[in-house]
């Protein structure tokens, strides 16, 4: 089915956003240095059966960038697009970086959602190895900028076997990031640095939540989510094989297959 684009005014900012399909709202969230189009195929999968909304993050494709740039303003963002096309539980997965921004909506939104899913994506805070990988990442952007920045990062998101089997994957997602702010990528990365252990939220969270992982994966293992699904009351853990941490352009197919699965399970 062919999506929509649109734009949504967020305090006087443009939040730009595809939508397509009837039926329950799934709302599907990229990751960092990404855009709405990385769900491209699962979006087209999906809205044969329900309305899919994907937006692109502000800072990221065609939305401009917030005032509040933390994971919990730009959750706020999200649930406010959400809210101006339905009021009715709707389903929030996020990639990556977007299944931090699901926690932070989940946090505050649980009693809106019917389903949570985090799609290479983690609970658990930055380790202090981690956050200062990230320290490292914000001086080589206001040293090289954002554009070199993703270059050199976005090939490490990947497989082994698609850097050498699909090597035109990687070179699209360089690409289709070629408009990223230095000012935006920095953002993000002090965001997701300083953002809070949210597996309380997991504990708490009444429905059913989905974890998906990539065997490939070297920023999310698959043990952290494995020990995440426990903590779940309803944990639903999917491993895609062939994977690094961009499971949805790496195994489309399967990755509908598992989303088609958990949103079936909602019903259940």
């Amino acid at each position: 089915m062919q999506s929509h684009f649109n734009y949504f005014i967020y305090k006087e900012n443009k939040i730009g956003y595809r939508i397509a399909g009837n039926g329950p709202l799934v709302v599907l969230l990229h990751g960092f240095g990404e855009t709405g189009k990385v769900w491209e195929v699962q979006a087209a999968h999906l809205s044969t059966h329900y309305q899919v909304l994907v937006p692109d993050l502000p800072g990221s494709g065609n939305s401009n960038a917030i005032p509040d740039m933390s994971l919990e303003g730009l959750a706020e963002s999200v649930a406010a697009l959400v809210g101006s096309i339905t009021t009715n539980p709707h389903t929030l997965i996020g990639h990556s970086m977007g299944g931090y921004i699901a926690l932070a909506y989940a946090e505050r939104y649980a009693d809106k959602l019917q389903g949570l899913g985090l799609f290479h994506s983690t609970a658990y805070a930055d380790s202090a190895a981690k956050a200062e990988t990230r320290k490292k990442a914000i001086e080589f952007v206001s040293a090289n900028g954002a554009r070199a920045f993703l270059s050199v990062a976005i090939p490490g998101l990947f497989a082994p076997s698609t850097l050498s089997e699909q090597p035109w994957l990687i070179e699209k997602q360089i690409k289709d990031a070629y408009n990223f702010s230095e000012s935006s990528v920095v953002s993000y990365y002090s965001a997701m640095m300083i953002r809070p252990d949210r597996c309380a939220v997991l504990k708490q969270f009444e429905k059913p939540v989905l974890f998906v992982s990539g065997e490939a994966d070297t920023l999310i293992p698959t043990q952290d989510l494995l020990e995440q699904t426990k903590l779940a009351k309803k944990g639903h853990f999917y491993q895609l094989q062939y994977s690094g941490h961009m499971g949805m352009l790496e195994e489309p197919e399967k990755t509908n297959q598992i989303l088609t699965s958990y949103l079936a399970s909602l019903v259940g």
